[in-house]
């Protein structure tokens, strides 16, 4: 029988990982901007024309036949270049829940629509998260905000960025046509990302919106291998957007935009990504052993953490995973040990993990007390987190100081938060994004690892150290590593091979 404590603490986290991606496929989506690695043939990025006058456009966003949500785009001549503003309102459905979203990015732009400034809000329920910056040379310079309070990070720039809301503008500064392709920096402020990005133009078409006939020109490009298509008139208005898993974006007006969307937000998005197998696995959390063929995605795009040799490791299309066995008690303490380089980097804060802060600090502190141990300290982490953190969906960045705070999240709050304790405890630590079993199916999640004498997972969702071998590792790193998981959605297979219990 399947462990009934085990759904109803799953039921309200696993997948938001997932979700996550999915907002900021949205968020190009509207944009009318998606990105690809590397593409053949001359790329243009300069604009040719300026635009006069503000003007505004309406967008209305759909999953399959069901619509969620809607956008609103305004820009408008400004100080030698153009002042943008984005607004997307969504309602998503999360295990049956219905959930607003509502983020706003203001920009200030050149000519060019290379970024000068940005201010970037999400809010979701109780959680609000503010990012603001300002381009000094070759460096983005970050502020984020808690309150009165306010961290400062400073990032370097590849080259001089684009903010994704502007970029949809950058059309209708250019005259279209057949086989050109724009190559355009881009910065994605919800997960601090710099991509280049290339856009095709295929083909000029007829296309029918809400019952009337365009001249439209069609573009296509891909994201992280999934196909992307969308439309402009001759103006550079946008038409439509399609993307993956059903999403869809289509002009619409001020009138319009708004109305009829489904109160719960249409399809569950936990369900839609999640995959099927071939056998029902009971008390997962008692496996000591887990053999699984994969299928549906090429073996050299997957990371290397995914075959790391030691929790997990992969064959010619098979992967095993074996449960780990950390020590009882590490051969160094706190404090008095030196790790090598390698290790030291993941004792250092990074954007949204604010180990450095004192508040981080000082909760640490207060939960581990006098323990030396690193084992014994990071239990105790992992305990704290999972008894003071209210397992809840909350869309949103992730960001250790907000969840502090607020007490509310689901798996990635969760990871983001015990992650920052452990390297404010001076235990290295790193984020593990991948799937989790549960409900007869494989979801996606987020977890962490702490190097104790050698690398431990650990749940702090469902409390587990080590975490149990259902847990699938497919990538390690923070939000800008994390959205490439978009490209295993509706692609990655699994079939049982074997498994065994302790």
């Amino acid at each position: 029988m399947v462990d009934r404590r085990r759904i109803r603490v799953i039921f309200h986290v696993c997948g938001v990982a997932v979700v996550a991606c999915w907002l900021v496929m949205i968020g190009l989506l509207v944009r009318k901007i998606h990105f690809k690695e590397q593409l053949d043939g001359p790329a243009h990025a300069v604009a040719s024309a300026t635009i006069e006058s503000a003007t505004r456009e309406w967008k209305e966003i759909y999953l399959g036949n069901k619509k969620v949500g809607y956008a609103i785009n305004l820009i408008r001549p400004f100080k030698e270049g153009y002042y943008i503003q984005e607004e997307i309102f969504l309602k998503l459905n999360l295990m049956g829940l219905g959930s607003d979203v509502y983020s706003l990015t203001q920009s200030q732009v050149n000519k060019e629509f290379l970024l000068k400034s940005f201010f970037f809000r999400m809010t979701s329920g109780v959680v609000r998260y503010d990012i603001s910056g300002k381009v000094a040379g070759d460096v983005l310079k970050l502020e984020t905000r808690q309150g009165k309070e306010k961290r400062t990070q400073t990032i370097p720039l590849s080259k001089p960025p684009m903010i994704g809301a502007g970029m949809s503008h950058f059309f209708k500064s250019r005259k279209l046509r057949v086989g050109e392709i724009f190559r355009l920096p881009l910065f994605d402020p919800s997960t601090m990302g710099q991509k280049e990005v290339f856009v095709r133009v295929v083909s000029r078409e007829p296309l029918e919106v809400h019952r009337i006939t365009y001249d439209a020109f069609r573009l296509e490009a891909d994201m992280w291998g999934k196909s992307v298509t969308f439309w402009i008139d001759e103006h550079g208005e946008s038409l439509k957007e399609e993307g993956f898993m059903g999403l869809t974006a289509v002009r619409s007006s001020a009138a319009r935009a708004p109305l009829d969307i489904e109160r719960k937000g249409g399809a569950d998005l936990y369900e839609m990504t999640a995959i099927e197998i071939n056998k029902v696995l009971e008390a997962p959390e008692r496996l000591s052993y887990l053999e699984l063929k994969v299928d549906g995605v090429d073996p050299v795009s997957l990371k290397p953490e995914f075959r790391d040799g030691k929790r997990q490791t992969f064959h010619k299309g098979v992967l095993k995973i074996e449960k780990e066995s950390p020590p009882v008690k590490a051969s160094f303490q706190l404090q008095k040990d030196v790790y090598n380089d390698e290790i030291k980097t993941f004792l250092e804060p990074e954007f949204n993990i604010e180990s450095d802060d004192e508040k981080i600090i000082r909760e640490a502190r207060k939960i581990i007390g006098s323990d030396t141990d690193p084992i014994s300290a990071t239990r105790k982490l992992l305990d704290w987190v999972y008894q003071s953190i209210e397992k809840r969906p909350v869309v949103s960045v992730p960001s250790a100081l907000e969840v502090l705070k607020t007490k509310v999240g689901d798996c990635n709050e969760h990871a983001t938060l015990l992650t920052a304790l452990l390297r404010a405890s001076g235990i290295p630590a790193r984020l593990c994004i991948g799937l989790v079993y549960t409900r007869q199916k494989f979801f996606y999640h987020a977890w962490t690892e702490a190097y104790v004498g050698e690398w431990i997972s650990l749940d702090a969702t469902l409390n587990q150290m080590p975490a149990d071998v259902t847990h699938i590792k497919l990538l390690e790193g923070n939000l800008d590593k994390q959205v490439e998981v978009v490209g295993l959605v509706g692609t990655l297979r699994l079939e049982v091979l074997d498994y065994r219990y302790d």
